[in-house]
């Protein structure tokens, strides 16, 4: 059988899918995290509950949404509830299992930038904000975070922290009082990174297949650590490049019409 051919983000969304269980409760970012949630529920995790910052439960989307205020979520919702009702019950009340990220910047402790590029007072680049994403990262039991790999995108030091990882390493998330575990993996279109259970400093665990580690290093703001058993990402299947490639040209189609 010939080699797949697949893009770089779709190595990323697949590798990212994988990380949701069978029957996950996700409150779900829009953008790549959107994609890759979706993708698990049309494939090996038909029993995921997908929530959305709108207050939608239970998401079933034909396509892909633009943004949480897309009717798409509301119209396949088992139920939709008040924004106040989503995060102080569902959210607060630790009753969602994973919470999944996009970032426009990440540190070496998962800690994320989604506000501002530059000075607060006189960014180069206004970012969409926080949302709910400090909320999300704060309380949600783990925490996946997916974007691309960059020196733009894995910084030294952020110029805005909004939603909090790690802090400064070791216990400092658990000196905040933060109740949930925090990043679990940050997955991106070259690898894969984990937090070091000690240090909390995000460490490559896997590359995705063709990629070398000197790329990943290459691509990171500060010297990054290298697992000593590095392990190659599995390669999207057949059946997961068919849904995933379907689900983009449903959402292509119906958006292109409207």
């Amino acid at each position: 059988m010939s080699e797949l051919n697949f893009t770089p983000l779709e190595m990323m969304t697949i590798a990212a899918s994988r990380t949701l269980a069978v029957d996950d409760v996700c409150f779900v970012g829009i953008g790549l995290p959107s994609a890759a949630a979706n993708l698990a529920r049309l494939s090996h995790a038909e029993n995921i509950k997908l929530i959305y910052e709108s207050g939608t439960l239970d998401t079933q989307p034909d396509v892909l949404p633009l943004s949480i205020g897309d009717g798409e979520l509301s119209s396949t919702a088992l139920s939709v509830v008040s924004i106040p009702e989503m995060f102080r019950y569902w959210l607060q009340g630790r009753k969602i299992r994973t919470g999944f990220l996009g970032a426009a910047q990440i540190d070496r402790y998962a800690n994320i930038n989604t506000t501002v590029i530059g000075s607060y007072e006189t960014p180069k680049v206004r970012l969409p904000g926080a949302g709910g994403a400090p909320l999300i990262a704060t309380h949600c039991q783990r925490v996946l975070i997916t974007l691309r790999h960059s020196k733009r995108a894995f910084v030294d030091k952020l110029d805005f922290i909004t939603s909090v990882g790690f802090y400064e390493g070791g216990n400092s998330r658990e000196a905040l009082g933060l109740s949930g575990q925090g990043p679990a993996m940050v997955i991106t279109d070259l690898g894969i990174l984990e937090p070091d259970t000690v240090s909390r400093e995000l460490v490559l665990t896997h590359l995705h297949p063709g990629v070398m580690v000197e790329q990943v290093v290459n691509a990171t703001g500060w010297p990054l650590k290298v697992a000593a058993e590095l392990k190659t990402t599995p390669a999207p299947t057949v059946e997961e490049l068919q849904v995933l490639r379907e689900l983009n040209a449903r959402t292509e189609a119906a958006y292109a019409a409207r």
